[in-house]
């Protein structure tokens, strides 16, 4: 299911949350009922909390169905509320949604992640990473949107960039902008396999480009 939605005025739905296949992870000030159209969209259970007391859980996570990557500065309140595998990353690119680009086939990183943190995103996520960028942009999670069907990328990525993206996640690639133009389509939006919900500024083409990227038929 595709929808479009926005959070107490803001169409940057990727922001405030993130989501796997199984869960809905959302900020607590998130309505109640965009919460509710989130996860009937999404075919998934929603759990809020914020992350290191912050609202942009979306920033802040990254997951697929092996694990929940988190910012190092998650409180002890915050991992219980998750009640699920949790794995916070200790290297100082805090933002790991923002930094981190992933499905349970792989993951595409921020160049800046060292060897350590490397091992450590493959642990927890149980899939190869590789280091990278989407349009020469390092914050690979904010400029691109995956999903076991698909990955959206900022409208500029470069050819090559798209082919290690297709090599490492193992799906389709294309590209698209979202919210009236926005290249940054990993806050616009968050998405599964089952659908996604996007900023409430989207176009009815970049719906379609959307839909069709993320093979949501």
């Amino acid at each position: 299911m595709l929808r479009r939605l926005e959070v107490d005025g803001n169409p940057y739905i990727g922001v405030f949350c993130a989501a796997n296949d199984d869960l809905l992870l959302h900020a607590r000030p998130v309505p109640r009922s965009a919460v509710k159209h989130i996860s009937e969209s999404l075919d998934v259970r929603s759990v809020g909390t914020n992350v290191a007391q912050s609202t942009v859980v979306g920033s802040l996570v990254a997951l697929n169905s092996n694990g929940i990557l988190t910012s190092p500065f998650i409180d002890s309140g915050e991992l219980e509320a998750i009640d699920a595998p949790v794995y916070p990353l200790p290297n100082r690119l805090s933002a790991v949604g923002n930094n981190v680009l992933c499905n349970d086939h792989g993951a595409l990183v921020h160049p800046g992640y060292d060897d350590d943190a490397v091992a450590f995103i493959h642990e927890a996520l149980g899939v190869p990473v590789v280091r990278g960028t989407v349009a020469g942009v390092k914050t690979v999670g904010a400029t691109a949107v995956a999903t076991n069907k698909g990955v959206l990328c900022h409208p500029y990525a470069k050819p090559g960039e798209m082919d290690v993206i297709k090599e490492t996640l193992r799906v389709p690639v294309a590209i698209t902008t979202a919210n009236y133009g926005s290249a940054l389509v990993g806050a616009c939006m968050v998405a599964n396999s089952k659908g996604a919900v996007v900023g409430s500024r989207t176009t009815p083409i970049e719906l379609g480009r959307i839909e069709e990227g993320l093979s949501l038929y």
